[in-house]
């Protein structure tokens, strides 16, 4: 008897809670989600294509961890910052000079294709050119010696832009300028630092002729050494120099992993200044 009200009395429980269930569904209109289909779509991480090309500030010459020098700095970066899949391809050979990199842009095809999928692109060029021009001209190097050789560079260097955007027409394009390297153990070449700047303002004034292409300054970020006025003073014996902190030993003329920490932060402030021509 006892056993047949308890199962009675589940039974009234549970047909109760049914029936009150139904009710309130009845009554209360059901709340729409937080999250529609559209909205999940729109969350989708959105990919972004970034080419870097040039010489061996492209590549990285100089970078301890061998992953690309301020490159993958750079895709690292607008992944946190701007939340992009970021598919970065490095094209960036030492030694180049921009005569080489434009054979390269139009012998390869991997990098014509690149080109024409990319969202933004960086370039590095110069420092080989000039260099150049200091080897054929060393016996007799004055400032004027780079008036003709700047001319034909900024020639270049159109073109090279040129065939970036043949079928990209609208690609943003960041130039990084080159930088004095011998600065702190040779104060007194004050033509060397005055030859960099003059080169420098040749990019820039070349650059600034076309839309949506910058010009990144970094000499003056790189040639006194991180602090900005000296570098770390190294003594061997009766022989004692200034080495530039900012510099990758092994060679004195390259950036470590900070010298291209630095490069990125430049970088990303000249994009930080542009995004409307690159962000959608």
């Amino acid at each position: 008897m006892n056993s047949r009200k308890v199962l009675q009395g589940l039974v009234f429980f549970f047909t109760s809670l049914l029936g009150f269930l139904l009710l309130f569904h009845l009554l209360v209109p059901s709340a729409q989600p937080v999250l529609s289909k559209a909205d999940y779509t729109k969350s989708k991480i959105k990919r972004f294509s970034y080419v870097a090309l040039g010489d061996s500030l492209t590549q990285g010459v100089g970078d301890t961890t061998n992953q690309g020098g301020f490159v993958p700095l750079v895709a690292q970066s607008l992944t946190n910052n701007e939340g992009y899949q970021v598919d970065a391809q490095n094209f960036g050979v030492a030694g180049n000079t921009s005569n080489q990199i434009l054979k390269r842009m139009e012998e390869n095809p991997e990098i014509a294709d690149a080109l024409a999928k990319a969202d933004l692109m960086t370039l590095t060029v110069g420092g080989n050119d000039l260099r150049k021009v200091i080897l054929d001209n060393i016996t007799s190097l004055k400032i004027t010696t780079f008036k003709k050789p700047s001319i034909a560079y900024s020639k270049r260097l159109l073109r090279i832009i040129e065939l970036a955007r043949k079928d990209n027409p609208n690609l943003p394009i960041y130039v990084l300028g080159i930088y004095n390297p011998f600065y702190l153990n040779f104060p007194e070449m004050t033509d060397m630092q005055v030859i960099v700047d003059n080169w420098n303002q040749t990019t820039q004034e070349t650059v600034d002729k076309l839309d949506k292409v910058y010009f990144v300054p970094i000499n003056d970020l790189l040639y006194q050494g991180i602090d900005g006025q000296e570098g770390v003073v190294q003594t061997s014996g009766d022989d004692t120099k200034i080495i530039n902190d900012a510099l990758y030993q092994g060679d004195n003329f390259h950036p470590n992993n900070t010298g291209y920490e630095i490069m990125k932060r430049a970088v990303l402030e000249k994009m930080s200044e542009t995004k409307d021509d690159w962000k959608n």
